[in-house]
């Protein structure tokens, strides 16, 4: 992951620069906005921009969204005027960093934006077998494309393929396709000449000339626009990209690693993915099974993650218990490994004594419905919530009560939303209306609640 520094961060650039690059960030620092803009520009783009609070965000933003550009943008500041904070999100950044900067804030906003450092965790002769094939495959120049359910580790191969191919020292570089506007990714992926288009000032270079000499991974590359794909299709098979307002072409050399969670032949026979790209870039076809299908790996990833998050909340590491791992095994995994990643990150900050026993192992679907229970409770006063299909939200769970957890889990998601409560609400899967009554609730009964920033 890259990383863009705009200014000294009130002093304390050092510092974040250090706990990115442990995180295993590359960082360029500049001085200006203009100077920031020439570097987003150029062959080799950025993932995320640190700017400093005495800069103009507005004038960065502003000229990022004329120029096409979607790099996130992250502001700084020393949090002792909340409404400054409050101003740079509305100005464009998505999220505010408070300086000095913190090892587990730093770890979550790199984390939220693009985790590059996730390693190949395996324990499943299931996925094993995936991970064989694509070790055998991987020095070929063949596109690769890459299936399975959401939250399977798909970008986890996409990587595993590009460092074991004799393009490993070349870049890889990723563009999420489903989360780039249609006006947005065109530009995103073969750039533009200045005057191309209103606000394009200067030239950019797109990702497929970033990715020159390396792999470029298509995210979900069914959610691209149809008629996008025409262009992308000639890309591939010519080996040159047009860029918007260019007069000639330019000859890129890429290895292309798409993924896709949806059945393609059929998005194809329904008209809304092109056969013929289909066929470029199913030359070698790769499906990731869903966690369910691979026991083996849940507890090898559990461990994984239990040490990981450890870590990066600077806390002990504790180990699963054989009723944890049990528990775990037997769930259905709907989300599948993003969903486990999730429950074990939690398991962690709520665990007590020196292990992660069931009790601390909190299913996604089980909070929801709980939490749901508990606003409903509130919305209702009459409402019987110990009759409801959550259960009885009381209910002991070894020598925790299940309302503690909760309690537990919505106050850590708050602070770590900087007490954005409708951030905090959608993480949680929780309405705004039921997390403000139990915030209420938690502030009657003498708990710490973080408030928000102004504006937040």
């Amino acid at each position: 992951m890259r990383i863009l520094i705009i200014g000294t961060l009130n002093g304390h650039i050092t510092r974040a620069s250090q706990l990115a690059k442990q995180r295993g960030a590359e960082v360029t620092v500049v001085q200006d906005v203009e100077s920031a803009l020439e570097l987003l520009r150029g062959a080799m783009g950025n993932d995320l921009v640190l700017i400093d609070e005495t800069h103009d965000i507005d004038k960065l933003a502003t000229s990022m969204r004329a120029e096409r550009m979607n790099t996130p943008i992250v502001g700084c500041g020393l949090g002792k005027d909340p409404n400054r904070a409050a101003e740079m999100i509305r100005q464009g950044a998505k999220e505010y960093l408070p300086l000095p900067p913190d090892s587990e804030l730093i770890a979550a906003v790199l984390e939220t934006i693009a985790d590059d450092s996730v390693p190949v965790v395996t324990g499943d002769p299931l996925s094993e077998q995936v991970f064989r094939m694509a070790a055998q495959i991987a020095k070929s120049e063949a596109s690769v494309l890459i299936t399975g359910p959401s939250g399977t580790g798909k970008e986890v191969m996409a990587r595993y393929i590009h460092q074991h191919s004799r393009r490993n020292k070349g870049a890889f570089v990723a563009v999420n396709c489903a989360a780039i506007p249609e006006n947005l990714l065109e530009s995103e992926l073969f750039g533009h000449e200045k005057g191309a288009f209103t606000g394009a000032v200067a030239r950019r270079i797109g990702k497929f000339e970033e990715a020159t000499g390396g792999t470029l991974l298509l995210d979900e590359i069914s959610e691209m626009d149809i008629r996008l794909q025409a262009k992308l299709l000639r890309a591939i098979q010519e080996r040159e990209i047009d860029r918007i307002g260019g007069k000639r072409p330019v000859k890129v050399n890429v290895r292309i690693v798409a993924t896709s969670n949806r059945d393609l032949p059929a998005y194809v026979q329904e008209g809304n993915f092109r056969e013929d790209l289909f066929f470029r870039l199913n030359v070698i076809n790769l499906t990731l099974p869903a966690l369910k299908d691979r026991v083996g790996d849940i507890d090898a990833l559990a461990v994984y993650f239990a040490k990981k998050y450890a870590e990066i909340n600077d806390i002990e590491e504790r180990v699963l218990t054989p009723d944890a791992i049990a528990m775990l095994k037997s769930y259905s995994w709907p989300g599948n490994v993003r969903e486990l990643e999730n429950i074990i990150h939690r398991a962690t900050l709520l665990a007590t004594g020196d292990v992660i026993d069931a009790a601390a192992i909190l299913f996604d679907s089980h909070m929801t419905m709980q939490m749901h229970a508990a606003g409903k409770e509130q919305d209702n006063p009459g409402t019987d919530v110990a009759s409801s299909d959550a259960g009885d939200v009381d209910m002991v769970v070894g020598h925790t009560t299940v309302a503690e957890v909760e309690r537990r889990l919505i106050i850590d998601t708050l602070e770590h939303c900087l007490g954005n409560r409708t951030k905090a609400a959608t993480i949680l899967g929780i309405s705004i209306r039921t997390l403000r009554n139990k915030l209420r609730q938690y502030g009657d009964e003498g708990f710490d609640i973080v408030q928000p920033l102004s504006g937040m």
